[in-house]
């Protein structure tokens, strides 16, 4: 998983989660038999279609097209999230993972995200953390411009199984609409139309193997294909936008990394926890877990806001940093000396404190 960490558990209780990630989030389909050559089937017939139709050009189809003789049947699997252990849940949650490299679906979805990830990427970079020291950046001027107060909050959530939930149509309505919005009917020379079949293509012939049995996904995207983040971005655009204005215009912060969003408020909790209760309840398949106060984590740093005066610094997670530099572990020679380096440069970025970069030194 991210941290590299070797997690121990029972098979049983692995089993169990899984099958109850698949009856919460009802995402997967059973089948009865092995759907490739249906796959493939459709899949071909469906691009010789838009070829027929020059949708496609002759080098954009030979691209896409499915090789049978190439591609298997995707396979799932579950990494544990130790970082995400919720003390009322029994043990530690899993992410389901998806092994798409010789899926039908991925030269489609290879296309698509190169097509489309530059231009979410510039339109959306206003509204997108890509790190901690981009953050801290953001809050750096906050607190310069005078926006800082000694009540202002720190308030931070995560959507539950974004990529998972993903309701399929409608995700690609909004791909639609937000391509018209940036770039107009056309990306690359490929219509939005065209785009949007494919990238149907992708959602819903998305079939898999796990533990001896075949599925079909009905909700959502495969995580671990790269179209499924960026329809996943483009699919928050759009759910963001009302809380995006309304930041604006109160001269605060909102920032998103995928799904994990931080912003300011300096508004009484009760009005935050309300704003947050009705972004509950904006769709039925997206569902927040949030997080308010003067010192919160998000990603690697922990911001501090100490009557009215910022302080950030390093923020571990507990179940995994500390098994990553120790010599006595199995990573190999030559990455100790990049590990170590990059800590310590992230100590300096992240440490607004001579005290807090010690601790931080201290502890590498």
């Amino acid at each position: 998983d991210k941290g590299g960490g070797l997690h121990i558990g029972s098979k049983s209780d692995y089993e169990r989660k899984a099958a109850k990630y698949r009856e919460d989030t009802k995402a997967y389909q059973e089948l009865s038999y092995n759907p490739l050559k249906e796959m493939i089937t459709n899949m071909t017939k469906a691009l010789n279609a838009m070829k027929q139709n020059k949708e496609l050009t002759n080098y954009n189809y030979n691209r896409l097209v499915p090789n049978p003789n190439l591609v298997k049947l995707s396979y799932k699997y579950f990494n544990p999230k130790p970082h995400k252990v919720n003390p009322l849940a029994k043990g530690t949650p899993l992410r389901p993972i998806m092994n798409t490299i010789k899926a039908v679906t991925s030269p489609i979805s290879d296309f698509l995200d190169e097509h489309i990830r530059p231009i979410y990427n510039e339109y959306n970079k206003d509204n997108t953390i890509t790190d901690g020291v981009d953050l801290i950046k953001r809050l750096q001027k906050y607190a310069a411009d005078g926006h800082l107060k000694p009540w202002t909050l720190f308030c931070i959530f995560d959507i539950n199984n974004l990529y998972t939930m993903l309701p399929q149509d409608e995700s690609i309505r909004i791909l639609g609409n937000f391509l018209r919005q940036h770039v107009g009917e056309r990306v690359k020379g490929v219509s939005v139309s065209t785009i949007q079949k494919l990238a149907e293509l992708v959602l819903k012939e998305n079939a898999f193997i796990y533990d001896n049995k075949f599925y079909k996904q009905i909700i959502g995207g495969a995580m671990g294909s790269p179209f499924t983040l960026t329809l996943a971005n483009i699919f928050m655009w759009h759910w963001e936008k009302p809380w995006v204005r309304r930041q604006q215009s109160k001269k605060e912060i909102y920032g998103r990394y995928i799904d994990d969003v931080f912003f300011t408020s300096n508004e009484p909790i009760e009005i935050v926890q309300q704003l947050l209760k009705g972004a509950n309840g904006w769709h039925p398949n997206i569902k927040l877990e949030s997080n308010i106060g003067h010192n919160v984590p998000f990603l690697d740093v922990l911001v501090n806001n100490n009557d009215g005066v910022l302080y950030t610094s390093v923020h571990h997670k507990p179940s995994v940093e500390p098994y990553v530099v120790p010599f006595i572990s199995d990573h190999p020679r030559h990455t100790f000396p990049n590990i170590i380096q990059t800590a310590l440069v992230r100590a300096i970025q992240y440490s607004s404190t001579f005290e807090a970069f010690n601790i931080e030194r201290r502890a590498i």
